[in-house]
């Protein structure tokens, strides 16, 4: 029996000899290894940069509207998501607060009294003690779980951040809209004095025999077809203003623009466009605190094979601390130390840290999925721009020209050498060419907009 307390022992101080090497490595930072491929947007990329893009401007900065910019920044004051991951933010940063007094000792006031009777004997006892104890848990527990706490902080951080990235793209690409409706409605509202006119001149030819009553009812249906397209943008413009209410938090009300043009974003360079920018995203971050966070999990599950050291103690009066009642009472003292090093745990200290390697494995792909969906965002954005870009210059061409055969055809058609067939088709083809080259401006903006969150912006 003597043999094998001595082989306990012996065995018991060359595992502390061992584990002291591992001491320190409990207590390592974090280190990012997270790395954005320059090929991540699917073409090559600059560097470095000679002038600050526009991703990094503040949104201020690339919303110039003055109106907009008075949207935003009641969106940002009243959102409730927003307001939701200020809350988060908040909870977070309580948490971090509690895990770092965690080294801290507990004190608690514990006063008891009692009394007895025995026959014609009584008694009343009592005690007085202020309780404390201090559980500093296993070698690199509390530092590691404090760490772990900044990282969910963190990543609340970055949460809010996107909601506010969201947010501010959600209301500039609402009010886009509104400008393009607008311009819309403009064009709609120009067709329908136009089309009036060219349908009382056709009135006026048939009453004089010049054309069939079948050129007359065409002409007033596609008179009619502008006064639909008319309602459907006013009650679309209705839907986006009141689309733009909900996201103030507000109840439904006209909401004040400028016209579309008055104010123009600051222009994206795609030549200036580095991998490396996508570190300002909201969400590249928050995967990397997720990894950090794991980190520090996985060094809580190895803590845990380690010793950890609780105190105890108790200190206060009394006066049942033996021999006759005494009033006012004793001292009482009572200090307790222990320390204990986990030998047998049916498998749950190993089966945690497995489970903690595996989870820092998961969020590493995770991240790598996160920069690979970045990188296509901004190949999308890119893609959206140009080609918005490209098919101006043609809208606008082809607006020119469908103008002039509208006012040539018409010409023909008051001197009789232009069927309402001709006149008709170069109404609408115009018409329609007018409304395309509208849409094409609000799909130029909201890729230009797509881009600027793509690549990080709005976070300031």
């Amino acid at each position: 029996m003597k043999k094998l307390s001595y082989i306990l022992s012996f065995a018991l101080v060359c595992f502390m000899v061992d584990s002291c090497s591992s001491f320190k490595s409990l207590y390592d930072k974090y280190e990012s290894n997270a790395t954005i491929p320059n090929d991540v947007y699917g073409f090559s990329t600059v560097d470095s940069l000679a002038v600050t893009p526009p991703a990094q401007l503040s949104w201020r900065d690339f919303f110039l509207d003055p109106l907009l910019q008075q949207l935003i920044d009641s969106a940002l004051a009243r959102n409730t998501d927003l307001n939701s991951a200020r809350i988060a933010v908040e909870k977070s940063e309580i948490s971090l607060q509690m895990a770092k007094k965690a080294i801290l000792p507990s004190l608690n006031f514990a006063p008891q009294t009692s009394f007895s009777s025995f026959g014609s004997n009584t008694s009343q006892t009592y005690n007085l003690p202020l309780q404390a104890s201090w559980e500093y848990g296993s070698i690199g527990s509390i530092t590691n779980k404090k760490r772990a706490a900044n990282a969910v902080l963190l990543q609340s951080q970055a949460r809010e951040e996107a909601t506010r990235a969201n947010l501010i793209s959600t209301v500039a690409q609402q009010y886009c809209l509104l400008q393009v409706l607008d311009r819309q409605l403009e064009i709609l509202t120009m067709t329908d004095s136009l089309w009036n006119k060219s349908l009382e001149t056709e009135k006026i030819l048939w009453e004089f025999g010049k054309v069939y009553s079948t050129g007359v009812n065409q002409m007033e249906s596609s008179y009619l077809s502008v006064k639909t397209q008319i309602v459907d943008v006013r009650r679309s413009i209705r839907s986006t203003e009141n689309a733009i209410c909900r996201i103030l938090a507000i109840p439904p009300q006209r909401i004040e623009r400028s016209r579309w043009g008055g104010y123009v974003m600051p222009q994206m360079v795609f030549e200036s466009i580095s991998a490396q920018m996508l570190q300002y995203r909201p969400d590249i971050r928050l995967a990397d605190y997720v990894m950090e966070e794991a980190f520090y999990n996985m060094q809580s599950a190895r803590a845990a094979f380690f010793p950890s050291i609780t105190l105890s103690g108790t200190l206060g009066w009394t006066n049942s601390a033996g021999g006759g009642v005494v009033n006012p009472g004793k001292i009482l003292t009572n200090i307790i130390g222990s320390i204990a090093q986990p030998l047998f745990a049916r498998g749950k200290l190993k089966g945690n840290l497995e489970i903690a390697k595996l989870q820092q494995e998961d969020v590493a792909q995770r991240y790598v999925q996160t920069v690979i969906e970045a990188g296509n965002q901004v190949n999308e954005a890119i893609a959206d721009c140009q080609a918005a870009s490209e098919k101006h210059g043609y809208y606008h061409r082809q607006v020119e020209v469908l103008h002039d055969a509208y006012n040539g055809t018409h010409e023909l058609m008051n001197s009789g050498k232009a069927s309402y067939l001709e006149v008709l088709t170069a109404q609408e083809t115009l018409l329609s060419a007018q409304l395309n080259e509208a849409t094409n401006m609000y799909d130029a903006a909201r890729a230009v907009i797509a881009l600027y969150i793509a690549l990080g912006g709005a976070t300031r």
